[in-house]
């Protein structure tokens, strides 16, 4: 529910954000689109929980619920201009966001429970597909892949949820898309955008035993989530 109500924030924002742009007939930034590499930042807002794959063979009852809280996204923008509608973007950053799994096959509470709190090396490339400019707007849509490094993972613990440790890789790969448009304001561009980022891989570290009751059910969990940010540029 808290990501829905994430996307209609973004989707407001956006359409609030283009409304109140056109209503200004003054053109700012006139060349601005026209430089071969620009810089800049971002702050946003993530809602990212997981995708779970259940093995089909003996684990019938298996059941994970996620409960995620909203965390946040900041980074730097390098923006390198390969055609007058085609950018390729580097922004690199951290994210931080915490989950709550219930395993609810598993009777006890303590065993039942795993809160996961994560903070993230986010590395993506996106290519960003512009439209040609309308006055101070400028839609776009976004594609690409990214890098995530799991500064929590614990993928190295020796110890693994018969301890309490619930273990995730550390190095991860994703891609995302998504929509935006940019608002060319009197001194910067700003520019709203919500994107929805999914795991091409695995991430989950599997428990020490081949019987675990947290781990042997699963066949892939994986991050899917979406990030509302606000570029300045």
């Amino acid at each position: 529910m808290k990501r829905f109500q994430l996307l209609f924030l973004g989707a407001f924002l956006l359409l609030s954000s283009s409304l109140f742009a056109q209503r200004d007939r003054v053109d700012y930034l006139p060349n601005f689109d026209k430089r071969k590499l620009h810089f800049g930042f971002y702050l946003g807002l993530n809602q990212n929980d997981f995708k779970i794959d259940y093995k089909t063979s003996n684990y019938a009852n298996a059941n994970i619920s996620v409960a995620a809280t909203s965390g946040f996204n900041v980074g730097l923008i390098a923006d390198l201009r390969l055609h007058k509608n085609i950018n390729l973007r580097f922004e690199p950053g951290l994210i931080s966001n915490s989950k709550t799994l219930a395993f609810t096959h598993i009777n006890t509470k303590q065993d039942s429970i795993r809160e996961i709190g994560s903070t993230y090396l986010h590395i993506p490339f996106v290519f960003k597909f512009s439209t040609d400019r309308m006055d101070n707007v400028r839609p776009y849509v976004l594609a690409g892949v990214s890098y995530d490094y799991n500064f929590s993972s614990n993928e190295r613990n020796a110890n693994d949820n018969s301890g309490g440790e619930f273990r995730m890789t550390k190095h991860n790969f994703m891609y995302e898309i998504g929509i935006g448009i940019d608002i060319y304001l009197y001194f910067f561009k700003f520019s709203p955008s919500i994107r929805g980022v999914f795991a091409l891989n695995n991430e989950l570290k599997y428990d020490n035993s081949a019987t675990s009751q947290w781990t042997s059910p699963v066949n892939f969990l994986g991050t899917r989530g979406v990030f509302l940010n606000f570029a300045f540029e």
